[in-house]
């Protein structure tokens, strides 16, 4: 077994950067190849129908199924022309991934042949077996209807032969089964809400939009060396491994030059993204060892959810074409960086961006001003559910840990703006104000030019930092559907602003006649005197120093913020009266939905936790001990040899460390097999549990504190026993090799 290790690492060594052959064209000529763009529906759709079709885009008009036809025989078109022959509807279930399921586009033609056929009915809506998805309950085994129905503003695309149709998913009975509709109702509600009070500053804006710039962090692990590590394969981390002599203490991988095998492995990505749409931008070393990033020119919410789920399947198909396997896990490698995926929110309208600042005049900064402090203001308001959105079994290892943010919501808006507030409710209520914008930094070197300061520094340890133009959530982990962090921060900003707007009309009706003959209307005085309660009321969230200090969580608490850790109890925040009564007003999600999702959190945190207890038992007891106790006997058998070879005297001086040795061994197998067995007891009882959030608390209180138990002394094993013996990969190899 420890000649299997050596030859794999051996082999990762040798591999060679796999040769990619790059497209002739630039970038922007192979750009969405692969999709069905505005510029194909033009081209292959009747006028009119492509006028419909980009009037439900664009503005939302009700999709009238009288095109469906017309639009299903362009897509096929199109589709023939590029090798298509099968189609799916591709949506996302509540499984943190995408499905699929493909239908060839052949019916008999009643003559004992076959045709190729593609319908509108077959284009609007299909029936994927709705009881084989997480449903909470919603939907039983016997129950098997489910639907899913077109979504026409995120863009056919093709993969391989297949044309991929973008999709809701509903029960039978019409509750969402999938991340995409509630992802779509709470876009619409924060755009109404917005609309209304943009309209205070400018009549003439006809929407607003939720943008999102999701920021991939993955890591790259040797297809090899995967495959020698079970824990990997089964539970995408590493539940065992003492961490290497270095790792990322030097920064050095940081923005570090790309290794040749994953350049090449990224711009086949790129490439491959790139022709389904995905405008990818960036990419990078990150902090840990063999950690890297890719992220994308932001887009429309609903379009870079999708993106970032189709991004997500690409890399793993890529990857392994160059020898990889990407890990998305959060915390694959304990002691150093975790990865999440930073979610860039803004909102823009067909103007501008809300955001932005400084404007030209005190009314656009006020606009400004105000969309911060009510964003904040549903943060504050909903601070637990937002920390419940992006809360999991696997990123609950990762927050708080290394460069990740503390499991608390807080946010940072920098110097400036926590400036400005401060201005705002404590000055004159006539006092205009102005935000300021970039400054010039003059650096003392001639051949260097002048920098462009922002109004706001970053501070990496904020969940929920303003860094300019938007607000980067930075918790969300790294596997999981971006829909649902945006799902409930764009329903907590919508009903904020709903609020606002209800507020500071009633303020309007009462002033009125105070401001008939003043400079300025009673509405912007009404928004002051609002903007100012909203300042002071949600205070406690605003937070612009170390998260990662002890203090800050006893503050935290005292401000009233969500400071709760284990993870199922914070899965309680959905069925607060207050979230329910959110989601509900804002046509977003019912209390039957949101009763059934958590159950398929409970359950989902269950299962995960179950999985890593049963492949660590197995891994302990097939991997572990069997090494240990056979190097053990090793030793045994040379302490014996010192006494056949020597005096007893002499021995027992030369052998001193292998007997040390020998009991820190049985000493520590000892430990772990009575740990094993508790472990199997604690899951057997958590078991019995019948209601799945109190399993699912029972897995976090009695099963998860064994494993960590189990980890150190295996860890300490593996520094203990001779490396030849050890089968296992260890960090060394996981995490340095190219």
């Amino acid at each position: 077994m420890a000649n299997l290790r050596f030859q794999v690492v051996e082999e990762a060594f040798m591999k060679k950067p796999l040769e990619v052959e790059a497209p002739q064209e630039r970038p922007s000529e192979y750009f969405a190849k692969n999709v069905f763009t505005r510029a194909k529906m033009y081209k292959y759709l009747q006028r009119d129908v492509y006028e419909k079709l980009i009037d439900v885009i664009d503005n939302g008009a009700p999709l009238d199924r009288s095109i469906a036809d017309a639009v299903a025989k362009g897509m096929k078109q199109w589709a023939d022309e590029n090798g298509v022959t099968h189609y799916t509807h591709w949506f996302q279930p509540l499984t943190e991934g995408t499905a699929e399921k493909h239908d060839a586009f052949i019916e008999h033609d009643g003559k004992g042949g076959m045709i190729e056929e593609f319908s509108g009915k077959l284009l609007v809506q299909q029936e994927p077996d709705a009881s084989s998805f997480p449903s909470g309950g919603i939907r039983a085994t016997f129950e098997a209807r489910g639907y899913s129905a077109w979504d026409p503003t995120s863009p056919v695309f093709i993969i391989d032969d297949t044309l991929c149709i973008p999709t809701i998913f509903i029960s039978y009975t019409g509750e969402a089964l999938d991340y995409k509709a509630p992802l779509k109702r709470s876009l619409r509600a924060v755009g109404e809400a917005a609309l209304g009070v943009v309209h205070y500053f400018d009549p003439s804006v006809k929407k607003v939009i939720s943008n999102l710039g999701w920021e991939q962090e993955y890591f790259l692990v040797d297809e090899g060396l995967y495959s020698a590590r079970p824990d990997l394969m089964l539970t995408g981390r590493t539940l065992m491994g003492h961490d290497s002599a270095k790792n990322q203490q030097m920064d050095d991988h940081y923005f570090g030059t790309i290794p040749d095998r994953v350049q090449a492995f990224m711009k086949d990505l790129e490439v491959q993204a790139l022709e389904l749409g995905i405008p990818c931008k960036t990419r990078h070393n990150e902090v840990a060892p063999n950690q890297f990033e890719i992220a994308p020119i932001y887009e429309e919410t609903n379009l870079a959810v999708d993106h970032n789920m189709l991004l997500m399947s690409l890399m793993k198909k890529v990857a392994r074409k160059h020898g990889f396997r990407v890990l998305l896990h959060e915390k694959p490698f304990d002691g150093i960086n975790g990865s999440g995926k930073h979610n860039n929110w803004s909102l823009s309208t067909d103007t501008g961006v809300l955001l932005h600042a400084p404007g030209k005049t005190p009314e656009q900064n006020l606009r400004f001003v105000v969309f911060i402090v009510e964003t904040l203001m549903g943060v504050w308001r909903h601070n637990g559910l937002l920390k419940a959105s992006i809360m999991s079994a696997t990123n609950a290892h990762r927050l708080g840990a290394n460069e990740a943010p503390p499991a608390i919501i807080s946010s940072f808006l920098g110097k400036q703006v926590s400036e400005l507030l401060d201005h705002i409710e404590k000055a004159d209520k006539d006092d205009l104000f102005s935000v300021a914008g970039k400054q010039r930094m003059e650096i003392d070197i001639p051949e260097i030019p002048e920098l462009l300061i922002d109004n706001t520094d970053r501070n990496r340890t904020s969940p929920f930092a303003f860094t300019g133009n938007r607000f980067e959530f930075r918790a969300v982990g790294a596997e999981a559907n971006c829909a649902s962090a945006m799902i409930a921060l764009n329903a907590a900003v919508a009903e904020a602003l709903t609020d606002f707007k209800q507020r500071v009309d009633k303020k309007i009706v009462e002033i009125a006649d105070q401001y008939s003959n003043s400079e300025h209307s009673a509405v912007f005085h009404a928004i002051i005197e609002v903007l100012r309660e909203d300042i002071r009321t949600c205070r406690p969230i605003h937070f612009d120093g170390n998260g990662y200090s002890d203090e800050w969580v006893e503050e935290a608490a005292r401000r009233g913020l969500d400071v709760e850790k284990s993870c199922p109890i914070i899965f309680d925040r959905y069925l607060d009266e207050e979230s329910i009564n959110m989601f509900e007003s804002q046509g977003i999600m019912n209390r039957k939905e949101l009763r059934a999702r958590n159950e398929v959190k409970w359950e989902t945190y269950t299962k995960k936790i179950q999985i890593e207890a049963r492949v660590l038992g197995d891994l302990t007891m097939n991997h572990i001990i069997p090494v240990a106790t056979h190097y053990q006997t090793q030793l045994a058998q040379n302490v014996r040899t010192m006494h056949e070879i020597f005096t007893a005297e002499e021995a027992e001086q030369l052998s001193t460390r292998n007997v040390k040795i020998i009991r820190e061994i049985a000493q520590r197998t000892q430990a772990v097999e009575t740990l094993v067995e508790e472990l199997v007891e604690a899951r057997r009882v958590a078991n019995r549990i019948e209601n799945q959030r109190e399993k699912a608390i029972a897995y976090h209180d009695n099963v998860e504190p064994k494993m960590d138990q189990i980890r150190y002394h295996i860890d300490k094993l593996e520094l203990t026993v001779a490396d030849e013996l050890w089968t296992l990969p260890k960090y060394r190899e996981l995490l340095f090799i190219r």
